[in-house]
């Protein structure tokens, strides 16, 4: 079996492939602090939850948008899967002309582009990741990752409006039924939900312009769904899309990450 790790700057996303099928996914809180030990024992918690037997892993990929993270994950792998794992990063092959700074270019955003291509094409193609940044990729019709766009994540953007008001407090982020808020609870509720609504519609069609007509809309990260729920923009909304990309990518790599 395969585990594949995606390390964020809120949450790890871990799965376990058997060929092609995700057996099981789970999400973690990403926290600094913790050891390759204490990880390790969330992780073969969660396994033995789902009736998978950890000896049975045999290979391993994983990318991160936390540097500091990535040697704690590889003495996980390595002390208690006995396995190198795949290091998504520059220099390894995913089969996609970047058309980008390939320093600046976090290997998450790439891992997505190569799943949205196997699993959804055929380009061009804009995929939203919802997480703790709200990121906009563009591919091509040729299948180039061209570029994209970042802007501060739903979470990031609740929480620094009930930490910089003196008179707004925390609401549970759903859609209200009506976009003029009738109470403070309400009007919270709109402009944050509703306003990152109009943020996808309008970058997607502001992309869907510079990309010269039609492109399919893939959504992912952990406010999709919801995003979604307040939308029609998104063709497919896959929040393993990631862990799926890891499995594409370590599947053509095999001989690299033994």
């Amino acid at each position: 079996m395969l585990l594949v790790v995606d390390i964020g700057n809120t949450n790890i996303n871990l799965g376990v492939f058997q060929g092609q099928e995700l057996r099981a996914a789970w999400t973690i809180a990403t926290d600094m602090e913790r050891l390759a030990d204490e990880y390790a024992v969330s992780l073969l918690t969660l396994l033995r939850a789902d009736g998978l037997d950890p000896s049975a892993i045999d290979a391993a990929a994983m990318c991160s948008s936390v540097p500091d993270l990535m040697p704690v994950f590889d003495q996980l792998c390595r002390r208690y899967c006995g396995v190198q794992p795949l290091v998504v990063g520059p220099g390894t092959h995913t089969g996609v002309r970047v058309l980008y700074e390939p320093r600046e270019l976090g290997a998450d955003r790439v891992v997505d582009v190569v799943a949205a291509l196997k699993l959804y094409g055929p380009p061009p193609l804009i995929i939203v990741d919802l997480g703790t940044a709200t990121v906009f990729d563009a591919v091509s019709a040729e299948g180039d990752y061209l570029g994209g766009a970042i802007a501060p994540g739903i979470g990031i953007a609740a929480q620094a409006l009930y930490e910089r008001t003196a008179k707004l407090y925390r609401v549970e982020l759903e859609h209200p039924k009506a976009v003029i808020g009738k109470n403070t609870v309400n009007a919270i509720q709109s402009g944050i939900m509703s306003g990152y609504v109009a943020l996808v519609e309008g970058m997607v069609a502001r992309f869907r312009k510079e990309l010269g007509g039609s492109a399919r809309v893939i959504g992912t990260g952990g406010w999709a769904k919801l995003i979604a729920a307040g939308t029609s923009v998104f063709d497919r909304v896959d929040t393993n899309l990631t862990l799926s990309g890891l499995r594409i990518i370590y599947e053509a790599n095999q001989g690299e990450a033994s």
